[in-house]
């Protein structure tokens, strides 16, 4: 079992933080689990460009940096831990562009996905900065490359959702109500992906 925990942030802070904090709550709670945080922060990924390669060729993308291979990392997890910074009310341009480069999962290889379960978080700002609009963004992001959205609990409902006051990891931090959603919906996606496991 493993799950994989994405950071659409361009920057080493709060996301960062929230997405080590879920994991290390996963491996405590399920230390046969196996767990990996990939952070999109230097990464060279174009948005697809609706060229359809893939689905002539049935293959990975054409373009040549490194969207294909942090895809097929990605789709060895059985989890998906998504999380971005709220930028003007939706998730990153980053992770925007890695989900466009997934073409290939709906029209090449549709059933590497199709057990996969994924959870997002959002991390604002300010305390209602679009972390719902976000979330709903990264759930739908998900959903259209075939992976299972896994609730929160109800204290939370749709996903995590952080207040960060822009001060980084010291901020999320001291946001205890955002934190608890963070950790709810990880440990939520960790129960499901054991729950499918043992099928």
């Amino acid at each position: 079992m493993k799950i994989i925990a994405v950071s659409g942030s361009p920057r080493n802070k709060a996301t960062q933080y929230v997405a080590q904090k879920a994991l290390d709550s996963i491996k405590e709670k399920y230390p046969e689990m196996e767990t990996q945080l990939i952070s999109l922060k230097g990464k060279k990924v174009e948005p697809c460009n609706a060229c359809d390669y893939c689905k002539r060729k049935k293959d990975w993308c054409i373009m040549k940096d490194e969207g294909n291979s942090l895809i097929q990392d990605i789709v060895t997890a059985d989890g998906l831990l998504l999380l971005s910074p709220v930028y003007v009310m939706e998730p990153t341009p980053q992770l925007m562009a890695l989900f466009s480069r997934m073409r290939p999962l709906h029209h090449v290889y549709q059933d590497v996905t199709r057990h996969m379960l994924g959870a997002s978080i959002a991390i604002g700002g300010t305390r209602n900065g679009g972390q719902e609009i976000a979330v709903n963004t990264m759930n739908n992001l998900l959903l259209s490359r075939g992976i299972n959205v896994v609730a929160n609990e109800v204290f939370g409902y749709h996903g995590g959702k952080v207040w960060s006051k822009d001060q980084g990891a010291e901020g999320a931090e001291a946001d205890e109500i955002g934190m608890k959603t963070a950790i709810q919906v990880a440990l939520k996606l960790a129960e499901m992906v054991e729950l499918v496991a043992r099928k």
